[in-house]
């Protein structure tokens, strides 16, 4: 019985478009690059990786880990219980596929002390919609009804199991998530990405100038932001003192999946009922009244308006690529956003999450080199 904290990393996105099998790729790159920091901390025990992916199984060939294939029938929840149980897992840190790409050694680390210094007890990047979390006992699970998502995992173990919340430091690292092509692009902008994370979007060359131009906004004291979706509060105190900018933040259906109003078609929005109520194109244009730029969470939008498009087409409305979408709905919705006054940022809930938090850590940091050069230029005349 091992004493140490085990890692379980989940990785095996959907295939079935193109871009998804980019999305799928770059999370398998993330978890490599995750797996060499848990590796390199020494404070957990060796990794437990589930995986529908041959290719990604044969990739950790020579690396100290154990790979279970997902041999079909995947549930969330139980085959988290069930590996678990096999491994005699004591203490469990669980990380999604594409989840905590900026998480460092040391934040790693700090996570395994926390779970061994506490008894009953969860440590979750986002208690209402968890993209990693720890807990101990990892017997706990056998406590909860199995989720079928881990989104509300965190939830379920301390309303069913009695564990104790033990909130994490909002850091880049403990926020950053990846679900999206937004989110890859967010990602390619920040100097904390790994090696097999940065080589992997080097080589897909994605097209960020639209993020970049956005991002310096965050950094402009003369700029108003609009942030529109699942806007939790530690973002909204964090966008209140660490932007240059004013912001417009409407903040609506935080936990919607956990809570189940998603799946019951329980979602309403504000911004849904202007938006269905005036069109797209009036959506847009009145939204660029209000700011200089926008971020919007779209899934909260298209379940208000009770659209359920595929990942393919909310995958290429996040790249403003309305040609390829099938949906109508969400073509019109991505064309008018594409062809708004102000630039637009789609996503989910990352964006207006820990996408945003990188985003502006990305932004200051290039705003920093940018003041430091200009300073050495003039010194220099």
């Amino acid at each position: 019985m091992s004493r140490l904290v085990t890692p379980l990393i989940f990785v095996g996105a959907s295939r079935a478009s193109p871009i998804e099998s980019l999305v799928a790729d770059a999370q398998e790159a993330i978890a490599r690059d995750l797996l060499e920091r848990v590796i390199a901390s020494g404070a957990f025990d060796v990794p437990i990786v589930a995986t529908a992916s041959p290719g990604f199984a044969a990739s950790l060939r020579g690396l100290p880990v154990r790979v279970v294939p997902d041999e079909g029938g995947f549930h969330f929840g139980r085959t988290l219980a069930r590996l678990i149980e096999q491994f005699d897992v004591q203490h469990a840190f669980y990380v999604g596929g594409g989840a905590a790409p900026l998480l460092t050694v040391s934040e790693l680390t700090a996570i395994a002390e926390l779970l061994l210094s506490h008894e009953q007890a969860i440590v979750a990047n986002n208690f209402f919609s968890s993209d990693f979390l720890g807990f101990t006992p990892a017997a706990a699970i056998h406590r909860i009804s199995p989720p079928a998502f881990d989104n509300d995992l965190a939830f379920r173990l301390q309303r069913e199991a009695g564990l104790r919340s033990i909130a994490l430091t909002r850091t880049p690292g403990t926020q950053m998530d990846v679900d999206t092509p937004t989110d890859l692009m967010i990602l390619a902008l920040h100097p904390g990405t790994g090696p097999w994370t940065r080589r992997f979007l080097d080589e897909c060359s994605l097209d960020t100038s639209r993020l970049e131009r956005v991002s310096r906004y965050l950094t402009d004291p003369t700029a108003q932001v609009i942030v529109a979706g699942r806007v939790g509060s530690h973002l909204w105190s964090h966008l209140d003192t660490d932007v240059a900018c004013r912001t417009r933040v409407f903040s609506e259906e935080r936990g919607m999946r956990a809570s189940g109003r998603e799946a019951r078609g329980e979602v309403r929005s504000l911004l849904g009922f202007h938006l269905a109520a005036v069109g797209p194109e009036r959506f847009f244009r009145e939204l660029g009244e209000l700011g200089d730029a926008a971020f919007i969470d779209t899934r909260v939008l298209f379940n208000h308006l009770r659209i359920s498009p595929s990942a393919s087409d909310r995958f290429y409305s996040d790249l403003l690529q309305w040609q390829q979408i099938a949906d109508p709905l969400v073509r019109e919705f991505t064309r008018a956003a594409a062809d708004a006054p102000i630039p637009v940022v789609l996503g989910g809930h990352s964006l207006v999450a820990g996408g945003l938090w990188a985003l502006i850590d990305a932004a200051w940091l290039r705003h920093d080199q940018e003041v430091a050069r200009a300073a050495a230029v003039t010194e220099a005349c």
